[in-house]
């Protein structure tokens, strides 16, 4: 998928007002069926030891857990980096640790691959 500037942005705004709403039925809307997601807090969290989840029944219930025990969860965008099909989001996640993911969607703009990164 092609993104322009204004559709990186538009796209950064929704994922952060779901998460930020803690509407897992939205969060979990921006999600391809084919998913490949990457995060150290998979691991921390106990949900596998590889920290990567391919499936998204599983990646509800990773951020279903994140969201019941982060309960005052609020991200805060700093930056949206645009790519060839992909967007990095930059942004003040749970503790004020500083978050970057980066994401690439697939041809209906639906979110295929993450990494997640954090300071």
């Amino acid at each position: 998928m092609h993104l322009t500037d204004e559709l990186a942005k538009s796209f950064a705004e929704q994922w952060i007002g779901a998460w930020n709403r803690h509407d897992l039925t939205a969060i979990m809307g921006l999600y391809s069926e084919e998913i490949r997601f990457y995060s150290p807090y998979i691991i921390k969290l106990e949900m596998n030891a590889e920290g990567v989840i391919s499936e998204k029944g599983e990646l509800e219930k990773y951020f279903g857990k994140a969201l019941g025990i982060y309960t005052d969860l609020h991200f805060e965008l700093h930056e949206v980096l645009t790519g060839a099909g992909s967007v990095i989001l930059y942004y003040k996640s749970v503790g004020n640790r500083m978050a970057a993911e980066m994401m690439e969607l697939d041809e209906s703009g639906k979110i295929s691959l993450v990494k997640a990164h954090y300071n």
